[in-house]
């Protein structure tokens, strides 16, 4: 049996980035949908959570840690893992994102494409490649 293909929402206010995480990780067979900015991004969890939240700290219309506490505060979605992916890369919000916030991982733009699909295999419980 084929293992089903797991959907990733990227929340994210640069559509570069979007599509940048959408061509690594539709490679490895994921499938990856893109979100502009926070509201958006809270309207299609709330439409159809995904199996995994890639999450941009810094966007103008709802801010990171707001879409964060958001979902966490729903009783639908509160389980949804997330990683941050952010240029945000000072040690204090590494350390505010994983202990504080308890997030899923926390990676650092710019990234490689294998530190991107290693978090996300490792927070989804897949083998890593």
């Amino acid at each position: 049996m084929k293992d089903e293909i797991k959907n990733i929402l990227c929340i994210e206010d640069e559509p570069e980035m979007i599509e940048l995480v959408r061509l690594i990780l539709s490679r490895h067979g994921f499938n990856v949908d893109g979100a502009y900015g926070g509201k958006e991004g809270l309207e299609m969890v709330k439409k159809s959570p995904p199996d995994l939240i890639l999450l941009d700290l810094m966007m103008p219309d709802v801010d990171g840690w707001e879409v964060y506490q958001q979902i966490k505060a729903d009783e639908k979605t509160k389980d949804l893992p997330i990683i941050i992916v952010t240029a945000k890369a000072q040690n204090i919000d590494k350390v505010l994102g994983l202990h504080v916030a308890k997030v899923d991982d926390y990676i650092s733009k710019p990234f490689s494409p294998q530190d991107l699909l290693e978090s996300v295999q490792k927070v989804l419980g897949l083998p890593t490649s």
